[in-house]
């Protein structure tokens, strides 16, 4: 089976991470600001060519109040989706902690750890980690949406 790319999303309200990865591999990667990234993607052949999967995290409510910051997440998340004008899918927060962690209660943290745990230490500038030696902040929740649908969803498209 062909490896394909993928291209995943953690969205914010000022500023998103992506990563595009061949498998597991990061090709680029990056937190920028929404705007840079929504022209990245309306240009998606020049930034993402050949790209054939398109991951973004769906926000999701669960029951209590959310502030301005929320609704600019969504609000961004749907100019991702309908820039990148092709096949998505949404994985809910949820789905990676209990894929990673085990309970809907993980943490960022957690989830990264898990991630060093299966792909090692990012490492140093003369040692690098071929895998996560680039990955920071958010990029480890773009990293945990590729590693998700690699080990799970993509089990469905078989």
């Amino acid at each position: 089976m062909k490896t394909k790319k993928i291209l995943a999303i953690d969205p914010g309200s000022e500023n998103s991470a992506f990563m595009l990865c061949l498998g597991n591999e990061p090709l680029s990667l990056g937190i920028v600001p929404n705007i840079v990234l929504l022209y990245k993607l309306e240009h998606r052949e020049e930034f993402f060519p050949d790209t054939e999967i398109f991951l973004i995290e769906k926000v999701e409510g669960y029951g209590m109040p959310v502030g301005k910051t929320v609704f600019e997440t969504v609000f961004w998340s749907g100019r991702f989706v309908q820039a990148w004008g092709r096949g998505f899918k949404q994985i809910p927060r949820r789905d990676i902690k209990l894929h990673f962690c085990g309970s809907p209660r993980g943490k960022d943290s957690n989830i990264r750890q898990c991630l060093i745990d299966r792909f090692g230490v990012p490492g140093t500038k003369k040692n690098p980690n071929p895998i996560t030696y680039h990955i920071k902040k958010d990029l480890w929740q773009t990293f945990a949406l590729i590693i998700f649908y690699l080990e799970t969803l993509k089990l469905e498209e078989i």
